[in-house]
């Protein structure tokens, strides 16, 4: 599928954007483990977080939608998952696969997990190599580098873990697997990444101990279901944040997003390059932050990020190379190799894409440097089924002297398929 982005003359209103993803996908394995109910409201609908649905009612948890974005997971204990008649298919989804590696990495049946291309590119070993230590069986293509995964999982030993990469997926399988060993099991990171897990585990009764870079889990809690509500997802409402920014005369409140600490490294990336962006009716939901976003037009300027920047906004950097085109001076992304194993090569992808429509990058191995300001010509580019390229490439579209035509933007229906509906209801077309 084909989709026309043409250019704007303001943003304008307010907006509610989809639940999160990462709180959406803990929330359905998490409900799973949990003795009782668990009633979910605001439930992400796109594909990644529909396969963790389909995941799990295969290993035997009834899982009912009870409206639009609510759901029931009738929960079965840590240990009463059903061994699966076949193989557990994740679609697209990295976080299905490496979450659901730890929690079946302590269940005493085989399993297998596949997914589609992208998956069968990205780095397992990560996982693998930790759940192994704990005792799982598990094995892979190219000596468990690369899925599918097969997992004969069982008892399991705590282990104190320093992993080589700040990833919440490598620390949540970790700690899910640690619900089922036979002693305490510690995760330390070089830089602290994003805590969803550790807030959930907390929520459903897991016993759990925190540092910014270092995480302890106790084995054998009793999970209680628990009534989850789940906030806007920050990620999604970070390309209305850049339209409203980058786009003259335009003033945009995205209400009701997820402002957990360690996921909003885009938004005080912007306030630092001189982003007019204010934070309203902040409050809490379970442990999570959540709060109203006022965003205003803004004259940005170029600014360097790295270290442990980059656990904070590494979903949001393909989108911040299309903000930096747009800020005076230059902007420069280091240590952000870990690009390079999404759902698509992240770096090369946006460097890419962004030269198809005039844009002047400089790729590094580990991210990129942009001067601005740039004026983007418009043209075709592709999601290569990428779903934050396709997103941030519309954002380009919106300040580009011509219509960008980006193709197979049905990616985008991974995490936001109300994303191109939403986009044209605050939009002034020129």
């Amino acid at each position: 599928m084909n989709q026309i982005i043409h250019p704007i003359t303001s943003i304008k209103g307010s907006i509610e954007v989809p639940g999160d993803k990462s709180i959406s996908h803990r929330a359905v394995m998490l409900g799973a483990l949990s003795l009782g109910n668990t009633h979910i409201h605001g439930f992400l609908n796109g594909e990644d977080c529909l396969s963790t649905i389909r995941v799990f009612r295969q290993l035997g948890v009834e899982i009912d939608r009870v409206a639009e974005t609510s759901y029931i997971i009738k929960g079965k204990g840590l240990n009463q998952l059903q061994e699966p008649k076949y193989v557990l298919d994740v679609g697209n989804s990295g976080t299905t696969i490496r979450l659901t590696a730890g929690i079946l990495a302590g269940q005493p049946f085989h399993s297998v997990l596949i997914g589609d291309d992208s998956i069968l590119k990205r780095p397992m070993k990560r996982i693998k190599e930790p759940l192994s230590l704990m005792g799982a069986k598990i094995d892979g293509r190219e000596e468990g580098k690369y899925a599918p995964l097969s997992i004969r999982g069982g008892k399991l030993k705590g282990i104190a873990y320093h992993s080589p990469v700040a990833s919440a997926q490598v620390k949540s399988a970790i700690l899910f697997a640690g619900l089922f060993a036979d002693q305490k099991t510690t995760v330390i990171e070089p830089f602290q990444s994003r805590d969803h897990s550790e807030n959930m585990l907390l929520q459903f009764g897991a016993k759990l101990e925190k540092t910014n870079q270092e995480v302890t889990i106790w084995p054998s809690p009793r999970l209680e279901g628990q009534e989850v509500n789940i906030p806007g997802d920050f990620s999604s409402a970070a390309f209305f944040i850049a339209a409203a920014l980058l786009v003259p005369n335009s003033l945009l409140r995205i209400k009701n997003i997820g402002l957990n600490p360690t996921r909003i490294g885009f938004l005080q990336a912007m306030q630092q390059m001189n982003g007019q962006i204010e934070i309203l009716n902040l409050h809490y939901e379970g442990n999570e932050s959540v709060g109203d976003i006022l965003v205003k037009s803004s004259n940005l300027q170029g600014i360097t990020i790295s270290g442990d920047w980059i656990p904070k906004i590494i979903d949001e950097l393909p989108l911040f190379a299309v903000v930096a085109t747009q800020a005076e001076g230059i902007t420069k992304v280091t240590n952000a190799e870990e690009l390079r194993v999404k759902e698509s090569d992240r770096i090369s992808t946006i460097v890419n894409e962004l030269r198809q429509v005039g844009v002047k990058v400089e790729e590094l191995t580990d991210g990129f440097v942009i001067e601005g300001k740039q004026r983007i010509q418009g043209g075709q580019v592709s999601t290569h089924g990428d779903h934050r390229i396709g997103m941030a490439m519309a954002i380009a579209g919106l300040i580009a002297k011509e219509p960008i035509i980006i193709q197979q933007a049905e990616a985008v229906n991974i995490s936001y398929p109300q994303f191109f509906e939403h986009l044209r209801q605050i939009s002034t077309i020129k």
